[in-house]
C-alpha cells in the first residue's frame, strides 16, 4: 500500500482553516498535521491554546505550536514589526512580513516530521493588505515556496501547486472560494457539522492607538532588550513618558498585574496608599511626576487636574 502524504497545515482555528483541513481530510491517502502561531499582538480565539488543542483531539490530528511571543523568535518578529520589508496597512500591521516568516517557520517544521505538503486556509481577496493574487504569489516567493503552497479555498483560481500536478492532492475536491463574505465557509460548516469561534480580538497591530505605545516601546528600548513582559504591558494601565517611560494602573486588577509583571522587569515600584493607582517607572529622575500622576488619577481626583499631563500620556 502506498504510504500517506503528510501535509502541515497552519491553523488558526478560525472558520478558514477549520474548512481547509476538513477539505484535505476527504484527500485520499493524506494524513495532516497542524501548526498554530502564538503571537504577540494576537488576542481573542486566536491565542486560545485549550480551545485549539481539544479541537484538534476531536480531529484526531496533531497539533504543533510555535510560540513567536518568547525569545528567540520575538526578537525576529519585533524586527519585521520595526522594519517592515514589505509595508503595513492602516497601523503597524506588516501583513506580508508576519505571513513570510510564519511560513519560513513552517517549512522547518515540515522538514522535520516529514510533511511533503504544506497548506493554509487563506483566500483568495478576502483580506486587501495580504491575500490579493499578487500579495499571495509574493509571499509564496519570498518563503520559496513557489509551486508548493496549498491553498484549499481558493486552489481552483490558483495555479495547480505541484501536489496537484503530481496528482498528491485531487484538485477537483479543492474550492474556488474568494471574497470577504464567507457564505460558502458557513454553508460548509454546516455540511460537517462542526462549531466555530466568531471572529474575536485580531490583531492588535491594526489598531492605532495600542500601536503609540508600541512604537514607543521600539523607539526608546533595543529590540533584543524587549521582554515578553514589556509586550503585556502595553494592554496595562495608563501610559506616560518623560525621562523614562511610567505607567499607572486602572484599577485592582491592572495594579496587582503591573506588580506581578514587574517582578521581571524590575523598574522602580510604588504601591497604591490610596484608592488609585500603583506605578511602576523606569527613571528615578521621573519620580515627582509619578508621585503628582498617582495623585492626578486617584479615585477623588478630579479629571480637569489630569490635563496638564496630557503632553506626558504616549
Amino acid at each position: 500500500m502506498k504510504p500517506k502524504s503528510k501535509v502541515l497545515l497552519l491553523f488558526s482555528g478560525g472558520l478558514d482553516s477549520i474548512i481547509a483541513l476538513k477539505l484535505l481530510q476527504e484527500q485520499k491517502n493524506i494524513e495532516v498535521e497542524l501548526v498554530f502561531f502564538r503571537l504577540p499582538f494576537n488576542g481573542g480565539y486566536c491565542n486560545n491554546l485549550s480551545s485549539l488543542s481539544n479541537f484538534s483531539q476531536t480531529q484526531t490530528t496533531k497539533l504543533h505550536i510555535i510560540d513567536l511571543t518568547k525569545p528567540p523568535l520575538l526578537k525576529k518578529y519585533l524586527e519585521i514589526i520595526k522594519n517592515p520589508k514589505h509595508g503595513t496597512g492602516t497601523a503597524m500591521n506588516p501583513c506580508k512580513d508576519c505571513k513570510i516568516i510564519m511560513l519560513n517557520q513552517a517549512k522547518i517544521l515540515a522538514k522535520k516530521i516529514g510533511a511533503e505538503i504544506i497548506a493554509t486556509g487563506e483566500v483568495l481577496s478576502q483580506r486587501p493588505m495580504s491575500q490579493l493574487k499578487h500579495q499571495l504569489q509574493l509571499t509564496e516567493k519570498q518563503s520559496k515556496l513557489q509551486g508548493k503552497l496549498l491553498r484549499p479555498l481558493s486552489a481552483k483560481l490558483l495555479p495547480p501547486t505541484q501536489a496537484e500536478e503530481k496528482e498528491i492532492i485531487d484538485r477537483t475536491k479543492l474550492l474556488d472560494i474568494s471574497g470577504r463574505q464567507r457564505k460558502k465557509q458557513i454553508t460548509l460548516a454546516k455540511k460537517y457539522k462542526i462549531k466555530y469561534p466568531n471572529p474575536g480580538g485580531g490583531c492588535l497591530l491594526c489598531e492605532k492607538d495600542y500601536c503609540k505605545k508600541l512604537k514607543d516601546l521600539i523607539q526608546h528600548q533595543p529590540i533584543n532588550k524587549i521582554k515578553p513582559e514589556d509586550i503585556q504591558l502595553l494592554n496595562i494601565g495608563r501610559h506616560f513618558r518623560d525621562k523614562g517611560k511610567i505607567i499607572l494602573g486602572k484599577d485592582q486588577q491592572e495594579n496587582k498585574l503591573l506588580e506581578i509583571l514587574n517582578k521581571s522587569l524590575k523598574h522602580i515600584f510604588i504601591p497604591t496608599k490610596i484608592p488609585g493607582p500603583t506605578a511602576i517607572y523606569e527613571n528615578k529622575k521621573d519620580l515627582e511626576l509619578v508621585e503628582q500622576l498617582i495623585q492626578a488619577y486617584s479615585k477623588d481626583a478630579k479629571p480637569t487636574e489630569r490635563k496638564k499631563f496630557s503632553k506626558f500620556k504616549i
